[in-house]
């Protein structure tokens, strides 16, 4: 079992930055492959960004490619999500995600076997 809180959400000016946090608790970070989704009102979860279990491999939607950054902390069971030239699409509630040893790493969130509660990013324009 695994045990997420994200944090670092809020209202930005578009063009700024946030940086998201995951804090994990429960055994084995390392053997977890994570990913962050977001969620905008009356559309479907969508995949923005994932990371392997040894953190070697990084995965990101189209949309946020070279403005995204996904990285992981195993000495601190930690994944963040920097988040740069931020635009008011990005506006969601973020959730962070845990998958147990994948094969591949997935973009399909029905894929992750635990969920955080979700962190709020606002872009105002």
């Amino acid at each position: 079992q695994v045990q997420l809180v994200e944090s670092g959400g809020g209202l930005v000016q578009a063009g700024g930055s946030l940086r998201l946090s995951c804090a994990t608790s429960g055994r084995a970070f390392g053997n977890y492959a994570m990913g962050w989704f977001r969620q905008a009102p009356g559309k479907e979860r969508e995949f923005v960004a994932a990371i392997s279990w040894s953190g070697g491999d990084t995965y990101y939607t189209d949309s946020v490619k070279g403005r995204f950054t996904i990285s992981r902390d195993d000495a601190r069971n930690m994944v963040f999500l920097q988040m740069n030239s931020l635009e008011p699409e990005d506006t969601a509630v973020y959730y962070c995600a845990a998958d147990y040893l994948p094969w591949t790493v997935p973009r399909d969130p029905a894929k992750y076997d635990f969920w955080g509660q979700g962190t709020q990013v606002t872009v105002s324009s």
